[in-house]
């Protein structure tokens, strides 16, 4: 069994859940509680209750979707942990996506000023990136993750099993995060990347990609300087994924929306920060490869600078973003007009291989 040592907890790689059953009983929890999307209580839970043997939880269910991570959901968390007579030395399992581990952080970090939780992520997307690194948080007003809380889990647990459980569209949102981490910190593993295919993904590339997001935050915790590389593509990504979340009968999923700010984001680097054609060339090769194209209507635009300009990132009432200089090298605190802005939305709808 490997492990990532953090801070303040570890990230167990695994291929089954005893790790997770040893630190429960190690702890001696006076409750278990399990949080679950519909989704997986069906494919999911079932490996948990196995893993766990005799040791008792109760389940507390939400609806799936990033349009559900929301307040309300919240108190429907609360009121359960109430209900089920939830103390002070409780835990709380997050068994789920990005939304699971993003919402129950949060609602487990602010019930009874904070209990202890554990991130069991379940998809390649929640393995790679949203359970790790101790932000918890929901939306509000169609703004991702605009109210949260830095709170570390005591533990994650990453078991390869569960992204068998996916179908082919969440490992390709997933991918995008692994791409993610190598354009800002690792060449080799955007070269190695862009040649296997989502379906492809090896514990070994999950590995790395949790490897280097650990040594980024373990390097600063809460975001003052060099995490910020970790939003390159977010925050056009997450503008757009919030916009068809309002808009579009079927939604852009998160990886889906920021390989989009991939695109226009390395054109800001080009553009901006030294970043150099041919390897924005390379970069936009290896998007569309995967991911299928995206029409960004021009009506959409002003909303979209409208959230960008809620984005949490921003200083001084300028848009904040996190470029390339190079593949495998982020910079962070750069500032870009609104011309430059919807010149990159127009690169990226404009471009022709």
């Amino acid at each position: 069994m490997k492990a990532i040592e953090s801070n303040l907890y570890s990230v167990f790689f695994e291929n089954s859940l005893q790790s997770l059953k040893h630190f429960l009983t190690e702890n001696k929890y006076s409750k278990v509680f399990v949080l679950v999307d519909s989704n997986t209580e069906i494919h999911c839970l079932p490996l948990l209750q196995d893993a766990l043997g005799d040791i008792e939880f109760d389940v507390i269910e939400v609806t799936p979707g990033e349009e559900n991570k929301n307040i309300d959901f919240c108190i429907g968390i609360w009121k359960m942990l109430l209900d089920f007579g939830a103390d002070r030395n409780s835990i709380l399992i997050n068994l789920g996506g990005g939304v699971i581990t993003d919402m129950g952080g949060f609602a487990a970090s602010t019930f009874k000023r904070g209990i202890d939780f554990v991130q069991v992520p379940t998809t390649l997307l929640s393995q790679v990136d949203a359970s790790i690194g101790g932000k918890t948080g929901i939306d509000m007003d169609n703004v991702k993750n605009i109210i949260g809380t830095f709170t570390q889990p005591q533990a994650v647990f990453i078991h390869n099993a569960f992204l068998s459980t996916l179908d082919p569209r969440e490992l390709r949102s997933g991918y995008a995060e692994v791409i993610k981490h190598g354009l800002i910190y690792d060449a080799d593993l955007f070269a190695k990347i862009k040649s296997v295919k989502p379906s492809g993904i090896s514990p070994e590339f999950i590995y790395r990609s949790v490897e280097i997001k650990n040594e980024v935050v373990k390097a600063d915790p809460f975001e003052k300087g060099l995490r910020k590389i970790l939003n390159f593509g977010h925050t056009i990504g997450h503008a757009l994924e919030s916009y068809s979340l309002q808009h579009d009968k079927k939604p852009l999923l998160h990886g889906e929306a920021i390989a989009i700010g991939f695109i226009c984001e390395a054109y800001l680097s080009a553009k901006k920060n030294k970043l150099s054609k041919e390897e924005l060339r390379e970069i936009i090769e290896a998007i569309r490869a995967v991911f299928p194209a995206y029409k960004v209507a021009k009506s959409s635009y002003s909303d979209l600078l409208e959230l960008m300009k809620n984005d949490k990132k921003n200083t001084g009432g300028k848009i904040s973003f996190s470029l390339l200089s190079k593949i495998g090298a982020c910079d962070f605190d750069n500032h870009c007009t609104e011309e430059e802005i919807l010149e990159s939305l127009d690169f990226y709808s404009n471009f022709k291989n």
